[in-house]
């Protein structure tokens, strides 16, 4: 089905990872799209009447319609414009894996991602942030390797092309580089992950994708402000 491309609205935040993934989706297809940036302080009129379920960002405004949840967006986005490369595989059972690595993509490396940005500041000593880090980097390993079984040799999940997968990590990516600048470790490397090494460079260079993804030091100085209302909540709820 082909649809016209009037009247796309997207209703999110600069810092979001999941709005990172339906904005690279939409430039993907070569989708005219409005950003509205969602301000939470009240949540406006418009997230709550176009997601009254969950009441959070992403929300895609399409015509009269509301979709709502990024990987259900980005799957909307490739069914409706199909005249552009598609972002899922063709075959029913590639799709299959590749829904089921973002699930583990997502899950596992969200799950560790934040707690460890927050634990900079947060009272928790080194032995836990170590452990957080440690997991992080065993995580990406197995990311690693599922590139490597995923692409063919190519430079992209998708294989020659940005896919399903890439919008998937790459929600995560900068956020990893963020903790790297934080912790000063090195999660990504030649040594251990080099695919993921070379798909950075090549996926944060790519035409839908340099213009949706923050500057890394405006990502740092964010992850800053939310280690440290980390660390007064967690102040403030410790008995004196």
């Amino acid at each position: 089905m082909t649809t016209n491309n009037d009247d796309v609205k997207l209703i999110g935040a600069w810092a979001s990872p999941f709005v990172w993934r339906v904005k690279v989706a939409l430039n993907l297809k070569s989708v005219n799209f409005e950003s509205i940036e969602e301000t939470f302080a009240p949540k406006s009129q418009l997230l709550l009447e176009s997601n009254p379920v969950y009441k959070k960002i992403p929300v895609l405004i399409h015509g009269a319609k509301s979709i709502s949840e990024s990987s259900i967006i980005v799957e909307y986005i490739d069914e409706t414009w199909t005249s552009a490369p598609s972002i899922l595989p063709s075959d029913s059972y590639d799709r299959a894996i590749a829904r089921f690595f973002l699930v583990y993509i997502v899950s596992r490396c969200n799950i560790l991602l934040f707690p460890a940005i927050k634990s900079i500041a947060a009272a928790q000593g080194d032995d836990e942030k170590k452990k957080l880090i440690k997991e992080l980097g065993e995580g990406l390993v197995l990311v690693e390797d599922a590139l490597k079984k995923i692409s063919n040799g190519k430079d992209f999940f998708g294989g020659d092309q940005i896919g399903y997968l890439d919008l998937a990590f790459g929600s995560i990516f900068p956020w990893l580089r963020v903790v790297e600048t934080l912790h000063e470790v090195q999660l990504l490397d030649e040594a251990t992950t080099p695919g993921l090494v070379n798909w950075g460079q090549k996926y944060s260079k790519h035409d839908a994708v340099k213009d949706v993804l923050p500057e890394h030091e405006k990502l740092v100085g964010f992850a800053k402000f939310l280690a440290a209302r980390a660390a007064a909540a967690a102040a403030a709820s410790t008995p004196n």
